[in-house]
């Protein structure tokens, strides 16, 4: 198959926003793909090549500089050739080797395709098309249901070889038999809520527990064997003693437990994820300890079409209360928003919403647990914004927020956002920015710092990317301060008081 034929797929893919659409696209592209490149074509189209690693990051795929072929010629499986020769380049000498190597690859492509094969690199397509609209694909392409299509990636833990051995051989290559201790399952992700009382009365009768803000794992135990993996299905035992620690003295012969690792302080006060990750040898010695919720297989028998409630009763014979995650059962929207609110005084995240009939839903953020954290709203500044692709392409769209530095006089940026912008605000802003212009570098427009945005965030993380030392987490728009100026604008001082 030609790249070209996936390139414009993608294009596609980034200018529809309904679901139904993309999957309806992407299913006609792999009904017709060979089977020898189902792995390149479905890892291209979820935004990913399919080597773990290449070695190169922005700078080296931002010096190539080489005129596009004239016409389209390059096929997948030349693609996915030249990448591995690129990632198997090692040793002293490589980095030229690999620049090189990209080069020629780059020289056989035509515009669109080395935009697509940047974005593919690095990783940053952009192109709406991620494993849950491929899960759609897939079945559609397969005439299966796409629970069927989930349940066989969660069980192998890996989308990408499912569907290329489904799309070679067909829905009976799809997996019927149970999980694998060893094999690591993907993990059931949460929706987000406005309140706790607001996924009460949409889940009834549930159960609220505390959000740990830390290191998702997924433990393995059969006898005296014991593996620990990370959300994005990484094996890390070996960085995890005291979690290894823990399960060994479990009372059970085999089992898979779904957890998150946490660092508590002299107080009690959990370690914001953002520390845990940076404190030096906090992972590699035991002070990382595991805070179970869930229990997906326990001495044979699988439990992933279980329900909750069946489930978190399996889960409290298997492990002490000091090992499970603080939680209540309720269907009082009252009592959800105080126990909401205990678990934010007392230093965690906010809460997760979890409905007790859900069987587990591996990979994906399922109706059945709603997250809830407390949101905050600062007023900032915009300092520039870059140009959009896909279906955002001729607007300004990523924006560069900033705050006000009293002492300076000045701004501070914080990070950068594109969520939250409806295509009115797109149009309107991109207008407004280019009014007020004062420079450009490459994709950047900077801007007079005169227009104020409500900006609603999550947290304050430490941060050594930005001036003012800290980021904005999950920043996103929720409006324009028409009735303020810049120098009513929130200070970093303001900023730095969310820290924790």
């Amino acid at each position: 198959m030609l790249l070209a034929e996936v390139v414009d797929v993608s294009r596609a893919v980034s200018e529809t926003s309904a679901r139904p659409e993309k999957t309806r696209i992407l299913a006609e592209l792999l009904i017709r793909i060979d089977p020898a490149e189902a792995s390149a074509v479905v890892s291209y189209l979820i935004g990913k090549p399919t080597q773990p690693k290449l070695g190169v990051g922005y700078a080296a795929v931002s010096a190539i500089d080489v005129a596009p072929a004239a016409r389209a010629a390059l096929e997948v499986s030349d693609v996915d050739r030249d990448l591995e020769e690129v990632a198997a380049a090692s040793g002293p000498g490589s980095i030229g080797e690999k620049a090189e190597l990209l080069t020629v690859l780059f020289a056989k492509a035509t515009a669109s395709e080395q935009s697509f094969l940047r974005g593919l690199i690095l990783k940053n397509l952009r192109q709406g098309a991620l494993e849950g609209v491929m899960a759609d694909s897939i079945a559609e392409a397969l005439e299966v249901s796409p629970q069927r299509i989930r349940r066989a990636a969660m069980l192998e833990g890996d989308l990408v070889a499912v569907a290329a051995r489904a799309l070679a051989e067909g829905p009976d290559a799809l997996r019927t038999v149970g999980i694998d201790l060893f094999t690591a399952v993907q993990p059931m992700l949460a929706k987000t809520a406005v309140s706790a009382a607001a996924a009460i009365e949409d889940l009834g009768r549930a159960v609220v527990e505390r959000k740990l803000d830390g290191l998702r794992v997924q433990v393995h135990r059969h006898g005296n064997r014991i593996a620990v993996y990370s959300r994005n299905l990484r094996d890390i035992t070996a960085e995890l003693p005291g979690v290894v620690e823990v399960a060994a003295m479990l009372d059970a012969e085999s089992f898979i437990l779904d957890g998150e690792g946490l660092v508590l302080d002299a107080d009690g006060v959990p370690l914001a994820f953002q520390d845990l990750m940076s404190r030096p040898g906090t992972i590699a010695d035991r002070t990382l300890r595991p805070y179970f919720f869930d229990i997906l297989h326990l001495d044979g028998d699988d439990l992933v079409d279980e329900t909750l409630e069946s489930r978190r009763a399996v889960l409290a014979d298997v492990i002490p209360n000091v090992s499970r995650v603080e939680s209540l059962v309720t269907s009082d929207p009252a009592a959800a928003e105080v126990f909401f609110e205990a678990a934010v005084t007392a230093g965690f995240e906010g809460v997760v919403v979890k409905d007790l009939g859900q069987t587990y839903e591996a990979g994906r953020r399922g109706s059945g647990w709603l997250k809830v954290k407390p949101t905050h709203t600062l007023d900032l500044v915009i300092l520039g914004a870059e140009w959009g692709s896909g279906r955002r392409k001729g607007w300004l769209s990523n924006l560069h927020l900033g705050a006000r530095d009293p002492n300076s006089g000045g701004f501070v940026m914080l990070g950068k956002t594109f969520k939250g912008l409806t295509d009115e605000l797109l149009e309107w802003q991109t207008t407004a920015f280019l009014d007020i212009e004062t420079s450009r570098d490459r994709q950047i427009v900077y801007v007079e710092p005169k227009i104020v945005y409500e900006v609603a965030f999550d947290g304050v993380q430490r941060s050594t990317r930005y001036p003012g030392g800290v980021a904005l987490r999950f920043a996103r728009v929720k409006g324009v301060r028409e009735d303020k100026s810049a120098t009513e604008a929130d200070t970093l001082e303001s900023v730095l008081s969310y820290l924790r």
